[in-house]
């Protein structure tokens, strides 16, 4: 990224609201120009903070931060945007989480992995850190299966309620955790059978409890502290057995809510609920295309919805918050604008900038002085001058299914039988790729290939419905559907039907893995890292692979109601009939696809008549924390490609 100031630059305004604009920016290149090769090193070096969390008072800021390959917490002044202190998180551990409980203490959450019995699973804690002492705290068992799942953390933070899941098989229990000269643990709700979800009111009671047993939404709700909680059935004879509820703000000594949930079409929208009978009543917002994802909350009100289809989206609800959006836009003159953390008081927000096409920058605002500070360059090394448009575009799938997907062409070049890259996004369920910054993306479209990222059935963001079709088709119908993304842009002119590869990451490791497998005569080769090759093992390892859908829905829907058997989609299962080449990396310590999986597909595919090129990180997980490790697997993979499938 090339910015006109330097890294810590402000600008003064006289009107916090009426933002002045950026000075222009040089002229861009042409579109017919090609650009010249950028280096591997440029996509792989990066800002070492990332999830930047703004204290409630708005002095501070708090960052996950790595140096010297060690990860830590840093926190910032905001002010100054200076170092003020980090605070260590011990060896084998990643930060998975930041929030503040008051101005000056955070709660970390800590993931790694724990062996038990001879097998390997994730397990999360919570580290308490007092920011004016420095004091740290370890915060529940070590080998807690879920142990920082926050679900309410008190305004004045002198206490928060956890969520804890000590094994796979147990329900969560409630935990409080008092703080002060040291750290108190009581229980604030036992564990009722069939409740995996808890939510808590404005106050910090606990009063709702969501589960699933097959399709059936378990639903136990209480009307205040003193009440016991009782199951809410089924309202009158509407069908609500499957219904999407997630209830985002519980009001205190009241049984109404906000909540996300479906209507008759199965398009997820922002209601009034009551939770005593489980009715939604008023809609406040739904858009026509595309379900909504979370809220903003100010002062027990919604202030602003978000959603993505193609693209990230939001709709204000506040007309203050609409207007600093649009002044941030008119002085930041980007793509997209998002306010990544802000104070208790909106007196303070760390704002990004950018767009698919621009990997962005980080900016501090204040607006009681109009001051918007350059933080951070997400990309320091990147002319973002040179990079490819991406594009959203749709096609129909072999059954009549209509597939969304994001297509970004070389820069400079022909849009004619070009080399393709299908690129499956990881998830699989409730993720969808949009019309956002991907590193790989650029790196490939630099180096010359069409890359196509198809959001096949399963995907979110699409409504209920659409990932309804995702279930039981791992390795089927989801397959077919980047099957049928190529044969689009075959039949397009764009890609040469004999120049195609698979290249992903988690899921969509698998499933290009699987594409070579599958349909050899299909793909040149296939690329994965931390790709899953052994379904049934995976399951066993870690439910949370599924992301947020799983805690949704039940463990059956990854089969599907067929009961099918996954271990006949695993790659390992047909390993010794590969015959195309295939690059598999892992890192070592992935927390989500361990080790093991990797393994399993290696000693597999070694009775096959291909070797494939291998790539081991020793000190990575599920993704890369070093730049050096990442730029390897850049080089080795445009490497890789351009042996079996050469640009132009």
């Amino acid at each position: 990224m090339f910015r006109y100031s330097a890294l810590v630059a402000s600008l003064f305004i006289s009107n916090p609201v009426s933002l002045a604009a950026q000075d222009g920016q040089a002229a861009q290149v042409s579109a017919d120009t090609v650009p010249p090769v950028i280096a591997a090193s440029a996509f792989a070096k990066r800002s070492p903070f990332t999830m930047l969390r703004v204290s409630p008072d708005g002095a501070m800021i708090a960052t996950r931060a790595r140096s010297g390959g060690k990860e830590f917490v840093a926190l910032i002044d905001a002010s100054t945007q200076k170092l003020v202190r980090r605070y260590a998180v011990g060896e084998g551990n990643e930060i998975g989480n930041i929030r503040w409980a008051g101005s000056n203490q955070l709660l970390i959450s800590l993931v790694g992995t724990v062996e038990r019995a001879g097998d390997a699973f994730t397990a999360t804690r919570l580290a308490y850190v007092h920011t004016d002492t420095g004091r740290m705290e370890l915060l529940g068992d070590f080998g807690t299966r879920d142990g920082d799942n926050v679900i309410f953390v008190a305004e004045d933070g002198s206490y928060a309620l956890v969520s804890v899941q000590r094994l796979r098989t147990q329900y969560p229990t409630v935990m409080r955790y008092d703080f002060g000269a040291e750290v108190n643990a009581t229980i604030a709700q036992y564990p009722i059978e069939g409740v995996w979800n808890w939510y808590a009111d404005e106050d910090g009671v606990v009063r709702l409890g969501l589960g699933r047993n097959s399709r059936k939404l378990l639903v136990h709700y209480r009307s205040g502290p003193d009440a016991k909680f009782r199951v809410v059935e089924k309202i009158k004879d509407v069908d609500v057995e499957d219904k999407y509820l997630h209830v985002t703000y519980i009001r205190a000594g009241s049984d109404l809510a906000y909540a996300l949930t479906e209507n008759g079409e199965g398009r997820v929208g922002l209601y009034t609920f009551d939770l005593a009978t489980r009715e939604p009543l008023d809609l406040i917002y739904e858009n026509p295309h595309a379900d909504i994802d979370s809220v903003l909350f100010r002062d027990g009100k919604p202030v602003g919805v978000f959603w993505t289809g193609d693209s990230s989206e939001a709709h204000w609800l506040d007309a203050n918050y609409e207007a600093t959006y649009s002044a941030l836009s008119a002085a930041l003159s980007e793509e997209q604008i998002w306010i990544a953390s802000r104070s208790e008081e909106d007196d303070r927000l760390v704002v990004w900038a950018g767009g698919a096409a621009d990997p962005g920058a980080y900016y501090v605002f204040t607006p009681g002085e109009g001051r918007l500070s350059l933080l951070m360059e997400s990309r320091p090394d990147i002319d973002e001058r040179q990079l490819a448009q991406p594009k959203a575009i749709g096609y129909t799938a072999r059954d009549g299914t209509e597939i969304r997907a994001i297509l970004t062409l070389p820069k400079g070049r022909e849009p004619k039988d070009l080399p393709l890259i299908i690129l499956p996004h990881g998830g699989p369920f409730g993720v969808h790729d949009t019309l956002d910054y991907s590193d790989e993306v650029q790196l490939l479209a630099n180096r010359g290939y069409a890359v196509l990222q198809p959001n096949f059935r399963g995907s979110g963001g699409y409504g209920e419905k659409f990932v309804e079709l995702g279930y039981g088709q791992i390795g089927r119908a989801m397959q077919d559907d980047l099957d049928d993304a190529m044969d689009w842009a075959v039949a397009e002119g764009i890609a040469d039907k004999d120049r195609v590869c698979l290249v992903g990451a988690s899921y969509g490791g698998y499933a290009s893995l699987w594409g070579v497998l599958r349909n050899p005569e299909r793909y040149r080769c296939a690329a994965s890292f931390a790709g899953v090759t052994d379904w049934d093992l995976i399951l066993k390892h870690d439910d949370r692979f599924f992301m947020n859908w799983a805690s949704q829905k039940h463990e059956e829907k990854i089969v599907g109601e067929e009961n099918f058997d996954l271990d006949t989609v695993s790659p390992y299962r047909l390993a010794e009939s590969l015959s195309r080449p295939v690059l598999i990396a892992q890192g070592k310590d992935d927390t989500i696809v361990p080790w093991s999986q990797h393994t399993k597909f290696r000693s597999a595919v070694k009775k096959s008549s291909i070797t494939p090129v291998e790539l081991v990180f020793e000190d990575e997980g599920h993704g890369f924390d070093e730049p050096e490790n990442e730029q390897k697997w850049f080089e080795e993979l445009t490497a890789f490609l351009a042996e079996h499938n050469p640009p132009d």
